[in-house]
């Protein structure tokens, strides 16, 4: 019974956000699987580094809009222009919680939500890196602390495909462990500032409202 309530449960988080990410809601607030992003590219197909995640809740941020007047914020207005669900500020609370979402899915081998959150290309390096894991007898701990941050910094629209990167500045406690559950790597009682840059993108003309995310990188 408890399996079915946590499935039932998950699946209703994975709706949520879907439905949040860069959508008017109302209200004002809705990593490495992604110690592969600290490499590079994992669109790309870049070598991975498998990692598992373990977030815990963190703080509101102050809300932040960005700044009039400048090509981000006119490539945002086009893309409100083109889907009247659009808003750049919930877009950015959706985006923090697809963070989440998605290194606590990596983190547990949740391939199907990540399946709904992630690019086919994307998908696939997060796929082989959890399979490389569990063959290595690994684990990969990170605790998401806190944010720091999370704003967009780029958008692009290109026939009505979209794409909006956004840096994430986070605290995370990260552990690697073997398979005798040994420490390899990192140390549990430290907190680092860790910045990700992912990018989402969604076909405009598309009835699918979900943004995926098709890049992730980092500036560490």
């Amino acid at each position: 019974m408890d399996v079915i309530i946590f499935a039932a449960i998950a699946a209703f988080l994975v709706l949520r956000l879907v439905s949040v990410l860069g959508k008017r809601t109302g209200e004002e607030r809705p990593r490495d699987p992604l110690g592969m992003a600290r490499g590079g590219d994992m669109a790309r197909g870049n070598e991975n580094t498998p990692e598992n995640v373990v977030p815990l809740p963190s703080a509101e941020l102050p809300e932040t809009q960005p700044e009039a007047d400048t090509p981000l914020a006119a490539t945002l207005k086009e893309i409100s222009e083109l889907d009247a669900r659009f808003d750049a500020l919930e877009f950015s609370n959706g985006a923090r919680s697809a963070f989440e979402m998605i290194i606590t899915a990596f983190a547990l081998g949740d391939t199907k939500t990540l399946s709904a959150l992630l690019s086919d290309a994307v998908f696939v390096n997060f796929e082989n890196a959890i399979t490389q894991r569990e063959r290595a007898g690994e684990t990969r701990e990170i605790s998401v602390v806190g944010f720091d941050k999370a704003e967009i910094i780029e958008a692009s629209l290109a026939h009505k495909v979209a794409q909006i990167t956004t840096k994430f500045v986070s605290q995370q406690i990260s552990v690697t462990r073997n398979e005798a559950g040994d420490v390899m790597e990192g140390d549990p009682d430290v907190v680092n500032q860790v910045t990700d840059i992912w990018t989402f993108s969604r076909d405009l003309r598309s009835k699918d409202p979900n943004w995926k995310l098709v890049e992730t990188r980092s500036s560490n």
